[in-house]
């Protein structure tokens, strides 16, 4: 196969095309989630961090970066600003002292409490450009390619 073959059959593949419109949507759309947590004096891994105590509870700090795919330095930062502006506390595990948990503050459920409802209607207007049935489909469809890149990572 000469050159010119090479390239038409990459052309005619839609895997690079998937790979750009993807990563184009998935900015597009972070960067309105972004601006629309912004006018809640929060940054995207703040609200995060925040969501995830929200909705399941105190959790051990080193599980939080798993769970929002924050990086175990960034964490230790992350609460501290959370910390400081009083929306969660660390509290010692009494059984094992390596352990610390963090858990959200009546302040922090207030706030999101408070925030979530619009942010929720953000992202259903975000995601209107799809309909209910397209919106499933896309849910089964990037899960599928998620767990197989996770199965290439080994």
């Amino acid at each position: 196969m000469d050159e010119k073959e090479q390239y038409q059959q990459k052309k005619e593949d839609p895997s690079l095309k998937l790979f750009v419109v993807l990563s184009k949507a998935e900015r597009s759309i972070e960067d309105l989630v972004k601006k629309d947590i912004q006018r809640y004096g929060l940054n995207a891994t703040e609200f995060g961090v925040l969501e995830l105590l929200y909705h399941q509870g105190e959790q051990p700090l080193q599980k939080i970066g798993e769970k929002i795919l924050l990086a175990s330095g960034s964490i230790t930062y992350v609460v501290d600003k959370l910390e400081k502006k009083a929306y969660l506390e660390r509290i010692p595990c009494p059984n094992d002292r390596r352990i610390t948990y963090a858990s959200i503050t009546p302040k922090g459920e207030e706030m999101l409490n408070k925030i979530f409802p619009d942010h929720w209607k953000q992202i259903k207007q975000i995601t209107n450009g799809l309909s209910e049935e397209e919106k499933i489909q896309a849910i089964e469809l990037l899960k599928k390619l998620g767990k197989h890149a996770d199965q290439l990572k080994g």
